[in-house]
């Protein structure tokens, strides 16, 4: 699936695995907002405050000022995309937003929308 993608969505998972990677976490996320500006993210995990990878990019946006997203693509180990990422994606974007969601390779696992 991922060969068939297109290159700004490629760009995205591309950018959440770096993130996963570079920060050593469970999972990487970026998002794509409707000026075409990325927001890249990693999970938080302080006592005081849990986020998941694709919910603290979207937060990044929405603190930068993004009216909507495009897309969306968080790097893990799970195997479908959780209720609360779709929920805050949908939040921002709307329900028809596409979300992807790749393995740790950065092969695109499932392809669904916001919605």
């Amino acid at each position: 699936m991922t060969d068939t993608l297109d290159p700004e969505d490629r760009k995205i998972v591309t950018l959440a695995r770096s993130a996963r990677a570079r920060n050593g976490v469970p999972e990487g996320a970026a998002v794509r907002d409707e000026t075409g500006r990325t927001y890249v993210a990693g999970t938080v995990a302080l006592d005081s405050l849990r986020l998941s990878a694709l919910q603290t990019a979207v937060a990044m946006a929405v603190a930068s000022g993004a009216k909507s997203l495009e897309a969306a693509a968080v790097v893990s180990e799970a195997e479908s995309l959780a209720d609360g990422d779709l929920a805050a994606v949908r939040d921002l974007g709307g329900a028809s937003t596409p979300v992807l969601l790749a393995g740790v390779d950065g092969a695109v696992r499932v392809s669904a929308t916001a919605g």
